[in-house]
C-alpha cells in the first residue's frame, strides 16, 4: 500500500513539474488575427502578453498569409520567449509607409527563439531602383526587414526572409546569437540587400544556411568578435565580406572571424576584407577562411584596402586599418576573373602574419591561367599547393 502511494505521489509530482515547464502559447488568432488582413495590432498584443508571462511562452503565427506594419518587439521578458512563424508575413509595399529604417525588430531580449517554416516577405520589388537606392548611393530611406538589437543567448532557425527592401537581417549589440538553417532570397540585381549584417556583436554564428541576394551574403562591420560562419551556401550575391572598415571615427576592432566549409557560386567576390582609404584608425585581426569552394566567382580571395565605391573618398591616401593574422586555407574552385587572388594592403600599414595554404583556383577564361597580385604584405607564409602562385614576390611600398 505504501509503495503504491509513493508511486502515485511521484507521478503527481512529475505531472506538476511538466505542467510548470510547459510553454504557454499565445496564438495571434485569439487576438483577432485573420488571414489576408493586417495583424499588426493582434501580433503586438500577443507579444506583450507573452513577454509578460511568468514562464516559457510562444507567440504563434499560424499557416496563412498576413500583413504586418512596423513592429518593435521589445524586452526584457519575464521568461524565455519564442516567435513561431508558420505562415507568410508581408511588409507594406509602399516605401513611403516607413518612417524609420526597420520593418520588424527584436530588442533587449534574452533567450529569444525565432522559428518556423514561414517567411518574412519584404516586398522589395516595390522599392528597388527608386530614389535613394540607386547605383551611386545607399538605400538610406528603405527599411531593413529584421533587426536584432541587444539580443542575447538566442537562436533564429528555419525561417525564410525574402525580397527585403534593404538589408534582410541586421545584428547589433548582440551576444550568443545563432542563425541556423536560415534561408534568404532576393534577385541578384536587388541593390543593398545584404543577407546578414553583423556589427558590434560577440559570439554570433551563421550555420547551415542558404543566402541568395543582391549584395553581400554576410557582411561584418566594426566590433564583430568571435564570429563563426559555417556551412553557408552563398550565391548570387557579393560574397562573404569583412568590412568595409574605417569610414567612421571610433570603430571597434574586428577579431576572431572563422569562415569554414562554405560554398560560393556566381558571386561578384568570394571571401574578402575591405577597408576605406584615407580611413580612421582601426584593427582587423585573427581571421580564418578555410575549406571553401568557389564556383565561377569573381576575385575569389580579396583583400582590398583601397575600397572606394562611387569615388566617395581620396583613394590615393592609404588606409589606417591594421590587418594581421589572416589565414586563407584549402580554397578551391573556379574564378570568373583572371586575377583569382588579390591582396592589396595599405602602404601605411602593410598586412602582417598573412598565410596562404593549399589554394587551387582555376580561371574559366581562355586567355591564360589564373594570376595573383600582392601589394604591401610583410613576410607572407606560403605553403602547400598554390594555383595561382600567390605572394611569391611581395611588393612593399614606402609609407606615405
Amino acid at each position: 500500500m505504501g509503495l503504491e502511494l509513493n508511486v502515485v505521489t511521484i507521478s503527481l509530482l512529475l505531472m506538476l513539474v511538466s505542467t510548470a515547464n510547459a510553454t504557454h502559447v499565445f496564438d495571434v488568432r485569439n487576438y483577432g488575427a485573420k488571414p489576408n488582413s493586417d495583424i499588426t495590432k493582434a501580433v503586438t498584443r500577443a507579444w506583450n502578453d507573452a513577454c509578460a508571462y511568468q514562464g516559457s511562452s510562444k507567440v504563434l503565427v499560424p499557416t496563412a498569409t498576413y500583413r504586418v506594419g512596423t513592429i518593435n518587439f521589445l524586452g526584457p521578458c519575464k521568461g524565455p520567449i519564442e516567435f513561431n512563424v508558420l505562415g507568410s508575413i508581408q511588409s507594406p509595399g509602399d516605401p513611403k509607409y516607413f518612417k524609420g529604417d526597420c520593418w520588424i525588430s527584436f530588442g533587449k531580449i534574452d533567450h529569444l527563439t525565432v522559428s518556423g517554416k514561414g517567411d518574412f516577405d519584404g516586398q522589395g520589388q516595390t522599392a528597388w531602383g527608386r530614389s535613394g537606392c540607386s547605383k551611386n548611393s545607399y538605400c538610406v530611406h528603405l527599411p531593413i526587414s529584421l533587426r536584432f538589437d541587444f539580443v542575447t543567448n538566442s537562436i533564429v532557425r528555419d525561417i525564410t526572409s525574402k525580397n527585403s527592401k534593404q538589408f534582410h537581417i541586421n545584428v547589433f549589440g548582440s551576444q550568443n546569437l545563432t542563425f541556423d538553417h536560415v534561408t534568404i532570397i532576393a534577385p541578384h540585381n536587388s541593390p543593398n540587400t545584404d543577407g546578414i549584417h553583423i556589427g558590434r556583436s560577440t559570439n554570433i554564428k551563421v550555420i547551415n544556411s542558404k543566402i541568395s541576394t543582391g549584395d553581400d551574403c554576410i557582411s561584418l562591420g566594426d566590433g564583430s568578435r568571435d564570429i563563426l560562419i559555417k556551412g553557408v551556401i552563398c550565391g548570387p550575391g557579393h560574397g562573404i565580406s569583412v568590412g568595409s572598415l574605417g569610414k567612421y571615427k571610433n570603430e571597434q576592432p574586428v577579431s576572431g572571424v572563422r569562415v569554414i566549409g562554405c560554398t560560393l557560386t556566381n558571386t561578384q567576390t568570394g571571401v574578402r576584407i575591405k577597408t576605406w582609404p584615407q580611413s580612421y584608425p582601426g584593427i582587423a585581426t585573427d581571421m580564418r577562411f578555410e575549406n571553401i569552394v568557389m564556383n565561377n566567382v569573381d576575385n575569389p580571395i580579396l583583400i582590398d584596402q583601397g575600397y572606394c565605391p562611387w569615388n566617395q573618398c581620396k583613394s590615393q591616401l592609404p588606409s589606417n586599418i591594421k590587418i594581421s593574422k589572416v589565414i586563407f586555407k584549402s580554397i578551391n574552385g573556379t574564378s570568373r576573373t583572371k586575377e583569382a587572388v588579390e591582396i592589396i594592403c595599405s602602404a601605411a600599414l602593410p598586412c602582417r602574419n598573412l598565410e596562404l595554404r593549399d589554394i587551387n583556383l582555376k580561371y574559366n577564361g581562355k586567355d591564360g591561367p589564373a594570376t595573383s597580385r600582392c601589394v604591401n604584405v610583410n613576410n607572407p607564409l606560403i605553403g602547400g599547393y598554390q594555383n595561382p602562385p600567390a605572394c611569391a614576390i611581395t611588393t612593399l611600398k614606402k609609407k606615405v
